[in-house]
């Protein structure tokens, strides 16, 4: 069932501890995954849910590959860094995260109450600039989502782009970011956790 928007309560209440431990507070990267599938109701779900989250014009340029079938994997792993392979090739699932340069085509259909693919046309630094950022974002919220759905996720970097842009999005303007494998973690296998800024290291407030 496709996730439609809902009008907020006057007031959201916060969220309990338990789920802000899921999202947040107690997940973690996973390396090792069990075996477990993913299946497509799953997937089409996450999905409904991360395109909710907010884009600047609601752009979404935000484009994923599912990489599961052996064969798709055979096609990807070739391309990342050995020490991303294992990890990749036992996840039930690797999405490949990408932007694409053509989002602003769209903008007729997702914000249509202004003339915003004028916006963009012929400034191709400002299209890269708003794909990326924006790209990114959705990124993150999906891996929000993931997690929100039950999910692990094991995003990672350490992978030939061009490579990767060549294999799965060819003829397309389609730019990969990142890599995040999901599934279902394996607790047994994670390393100690890393240390986090304290507040003073890293926000203030004026």
């Amino acid at each position: 069932m496709s996730t439609t928007a809902k009008t907020p309560p006057p007031t959201a209440a916060p969220l309990d501890e338990a789920a802000l431990d899921q999202i947040f507070l107690s997940a973690r990267t996973h390396n090792a995954w069990l075996d477990r599938e993913v299946p497509d109701a799953l997937l089409h779900r996450l999905i409904d849910i991360m395109k909710m989250g907010a884009t600047s014009a609601n752009c979404s340029p935000a484009r994923i590959v599912f990489v599961r079938s052996d064969e798709a994997k055979a096609r990807l792993i070739p391309h990342l860094m050995e020490s991303n392979q294992a990890k990749t090739k036992s996840a039930p699932a690797c999405a490949i995260i990408g932007s694409d340069l053509e989002f602003h085509h769209h903008l007729p259909k997702l914000f249509p109450h202004d003339d915003a693919r004028a916006w963009f046309e012929g400034n191709d630094e400002l299209i890269a600039t708003t794909a990326f950022r924006n790209g990114t974002l959705q990124g993150a919220y999906f891996m929000i989502a993931a997690r929100a759905l039950g999910l692990d996720c094991g995003p990672l970097s350490g992978f030939d782009n061009e490579a990767v842009d060549k294999a799965f999005f060819a003829g397309t303007k389609v730019q990969s970011n990142f890599l995040c494998n999901i599934g279902y973690g394996d607790p047994a296998a994670l390393f100690p956790r890393s240390p986090r800024f304290t507040f003073d290291e890293m926000a203030r407030i004026i």
